[in-house]
């Protein structure tokens, strides 16, 4: 009971569960996801990773699972042995509500309001993005890419959907901390500046 407390309002582990993010996190990964990170003034930043539902953004609408597999669900993923019921993912906030968001410049860098973003998390290898874009992000969403930007669905592929690509930002579930499984990848995911 303890662990589900801790898990729903404070802090919970969350398992990676693809490759969008890599080399940062790699598949199998457990987070620490501080969930009080934003509340009581705190603000995200341009480079946190965050954790937000996606459901209805990045995905369908509604969890299609009963009331009993959903607290089954929740209970796992309270100890990060399971993943959380909705439709959870984790992408680095690169664009806040009234930036403007753009790619790219004569570089192939993108652009934060006419400034080049420097992105040292990018996978090596990786360009910062195939895809030619240039939105104004709405007051109260975020503009969110992963770090293997050739293989991650992000705000750049839903453009045409409702909200522009766009997620809003009390769906933030929380900033993702630290690598805390396995030990041997275990890393802090703050970044200075922003």
């Amino acid at each position: 009971m303890v662990f589900l407390l801790i898990g729903s309002y404070v802090a919970q582990p969350f398992v990676i569960p693809s490759r969008s993010m890599q080399t940062t996190l790699e598949v199998g990964d457990r987070v620490l996801v501080n969930k009080l990170a934003y509340r009581f003034g705190g603000e995200i930043r341009r480079g946190d990773v965050v954790v937000f539902d996606g459901t209805g953004v990045f995905s369908g609408e509604g969890d299609p699972t009963g009331p009993l597999a959903r607290t089954v669900r929740t209970l796992a993923s309270s100890v990060g042995i399971g993943r959380a019921p909705g439709d959870d993912y984790v992408k680095r906030v690169i664009g806040l509500g009234g930036d403007r968001v753009r790619c790219c410049d004569e570089r192939g860098r993108i652009e934060i309001n006419d400034v080049p973003l420097d992105e040292p998390w990018l996978r090596p290898g990786e360009t910062p993005s195939e895809v030619e874009f240039d939105i104004r992000v709405p007051e109260g969403r975020l503009w969110v890419m992963g770090d293997h930007r050739s293989d991650s669905v992000d705000s750049r592929d839903l453009l045409g959907r409702p909200g522009g690509g766009t997620v809003p930002e009390d769906r933030v579930i929380g900033r993702a901390e630290a690598v805390v499984w396995p030990p041997a990848r275990h890393a802090s995911l703050r970044v200075s500046g922003g």
